[in-house]
């Protein structure tokens, strides 16, 4: 096992080489972490999400653009095939099911898909619809999963308006069912006025809301069922 002086070095470099766009660096590190006995999990969330969540700050700052957000992907995505296979479920006492996609007229899927791997590696059952997903197709999906929570992701303001519409038509169907908003454009304040149930700067802050939601859904669930009986 590694020192935590070496961990933390490891640590630094994944985070590194998803700034810095280096894939050679990131299979490095990588290969590295796994060598050293670090958890897989950990050298995700802790090396390479904390790169690109660093990633996301320089983007917003507009010291990045989208070609850099870009080549900061691949990088991430180097890493994350050597660690992947090694990750490990954690048991966070909720499982649940999520439908997640990035919305119409949207390409951008970075965050999306580091916010749909919290969910895999925290056990829930997710269906991901992708990027550029028309709106309805939402409301389909719901339908036929019974899904009990629903993610839109944009990286637009021009995007970033379907989500409301997705927002009404499926609290319309189901008003019990939750629903989370994120990306770059996206705020708290955005998603209260909107009537989303909650708002995610981050991947951790995601699965962590989603716990909290799908938590309350099923005791709701559970409290409707012992009033019937």
């Amino acid at each position: 096992m590694a020192t935590e002086e070496k961990k933390q070095e490891i640590l630094e470099k994944l985070k590194n080489a998803v700034i810095q766009y280096d894939e050679d660096a990131s299979k490095e590190a990588a290969e590295e972490a796994l060598k050293e006995g670090l958890e897989a999990n950990d050298a995700i969330f802790n090396g390479l999400v904390s790169g690109m969540e660093e990633v996301g700050r320089l983007f917003e700052a507009q010291e990045y653009f989208v070609p850099e957000l870009l080549m900061c992907a691949d990088a991430l995505y180097v890493g994350l095939d050597i660690l992947k296979p090694h990750v490990s479920q954690l048991d966070l006492g909720v499982k649940g099911s999520v439908v997640i996609g990035t919305v119409e007229g949207d390409v951008h899927d970075i965050g999306k898909n580091i916010v749909k791997m919290m969910f895999d590696v925290a056990g829930f059952e997710v269906y991901d619809l992708g990027k550029d997903v028309p709106l309805d197709k939402f409301i389909e999906e719901q339908i036929k999963t019974d899904s009990d929570l629903v993610c839109l992701s944009a990286m637009m303001t021009t995007t970033m308006v379907g989500m409301k519409k997705v927002i009404d038509d499926l609290k319309a169907k189901n008003p019990d069912i939750k629903i989370m908003i994120g990306g770059a454009p996206v705020s708290q304040d955005i998603a209260e006025k909107w009537g989303a149930d909650g708002y995610s700067a981050d991947a951790n802050n995601a699965l962590k809301d989603a716990i909290n939601m799908i938590s309350s859904l099923k005791k709701m669930k559970d409290e409707a069922e012992q009033n019937k009986a």
